[in-house]
Order: structure tokens, then C-alpha cells, then sequence
């Protein structure tokens, strides 16, 4: 398993939008080979990590060279009057995973 997280720094007043802009987005996601799941985690003044899952390294890094990364991103540039700084991605190896029995 694999886990890409971007941390954003959102302007004072700016949540909101912040959040609109997530929830309002096409992702297309749900198409793409490895994927397993997405979050928007907020935390306290302003911050937020968006924070996706896949089931190998390589599945994350044939989306982000992919036409459904391009399509879901294209709007990225709008962000400016909304982040305080540039975001700052962390990429992770799973080590150990544990899940509740989901069936």
C-alpha cells in the first residue's frame, strides 16, 4: 500500500472556498487502476492535507503521468488567492496495515 499526502496552508477567512473548490472537483479517480481511497483531512488554522491511497507505488505514478490526472488538476491554478504558500507533498510505503473486517 501507498499514501500521498499534500499539505496545504489556507488563508485566513479561506476554508470555505477551500472546501467548495474539494468538493466541487472532478477527481476521476474512481477510474484509475490501484486506487483505493481519498481524504480531506482539516486540522487547526488553516491547515489541510488531502491524503489518497493505492495499492502500489507504481499505481500512483502511472496516474500522476496519466490523462485523468491532467483533467482532474487542470483547475490548480485557481488556488492562489485561497493557499498561503505552495503545498508540500509527503509520499509513504505503508509498513504495516491493519483494517477492520469490512464484509
Amino acid at each position: 500500500m501507498f499514501i500521498a499526502m499534500n499539505h496545504f496552508q489556507v488563508k485566513s477567512g479561506k476554508n470555505e472556498s477551500f472546501e467548495e473548490m474539494w468538493l466541487s472537483r472532478e477527481t476521476f479517480l474512481s477510474e484509475v487502476p490501484g486506487f483505493i481511497e481519498f481524504a480531506l483531512l482539516r486540522g487547526v488554522d488553516g491547515a489541510y492535507i488531502s491524503h489518497s491511497v493505492w495499492q502500489s507505488r507504481e499505481d500512483f505514478d502511472q496516474w500522476t503521468k496519466s490523462d485523468n490526472f491532467t483533467r482532474g488538476h487542470r483547475g490548480g491554478g485557481s488556488v492562489g488567492d485561497i493557499l498561503d504558500g505552495h503545498p508540500q507533498v509527503d509520499l509513504w510505503d505503508a509498513v504495516i496495515v491493519e483494517r477492520p473486517d469490512l464484509g
